[in-house]
């Protein structure tokens, strides 16, 4: 009996390390961008665009930037995109409504709270807090729906490539994904590694999945 315990053990050890080692894989997954020259072995360059734009996907589709991207009158919250508490609206100017504009809570950054408080550890901010306007909405589109929209200057604010690449690379708004403040998780990798991927993709011939 002994022997049997032993052995039931020791097997439920090597279960729980390995989905310790799984899990902590995965994580480092999500948390981590790939290189441009990662992608250097797929030879044909419109496979590659499209591989490279499937990466930084990673960032236009995770909750930092989607949950202000909705394609409705209401912000997203949450690493589940639930829809925004208290209730908060889009508003004509895409930053809340007259009486309640985005302003309300969120200043000019982020801002701690002092513990327990509330659920939430901080409220994020940043001077131009507020909504994508609904052309640039991403939410509910496959990756080659927003890459085709991120081209299309009438639904990109009025960008050609080289402005679309400047904006993602150094716009601060778009930086705050990767400073947002306590109990959020950041979007992945780094600003810098994301402008690289972009710069890549459209070296490659921006091609869509």
């Amino acid at each position: 009996m002994r022997t049997v315990s032993t052995v039931l053990l020791i097997s439920v050890a090597a279960i729980l390390a390995r989905n310790i080692v799984e899990h902590s894989a995965a994580a480092q997954t999500m948390g981590q961008l790939r290189t441009p020259n990662s992608f250097s072995d797929i030879a044909d360059r419109s496979e590659r665009s499209r591989a490279i734009f499937t990466e930084i996907a990673k960032v236009l589709t995770g909750p930092r930037c989607m949950n202000c991207h909705p394609a409705g009158d209401h912000p997203l919250q949450g690493d589940d995109h639930h829809v925004h508490q208290p209730a908060a609206a889009r508003g004509p100017g895409d930053s809340g409504v007259p009486g309640l504009p985005c302003a309300s809570c969120h200043t000019d950054r982020n801002f701690t709270l002092p513990v327990g408080e509330a659920s939430y550890l901080s409220i994020p901010g940043h001077p131009r807090w507020g909504l994508a306007p609904l052309e640039m909405a991403w939410e509910g589109k496959t990756f080659g729906d927003i890459c085709r929209q991120l081209k299309d200057p009438a639904r990109n604010g009025g960008r050609n490539l080289d402005l679309l690449h400047d904006h993602l690379a150094n716009d601060d708004l778009v930086g705050w994904a990767w400073q947002p403040g306590a109990g959020r998780q950041p979007a992945p990798g780094t600003q810098r590694q994301f402008g690289e991927l972009v710069q890549a993709w459209i070296d490659s011939g921006a091609a869509c999945p």
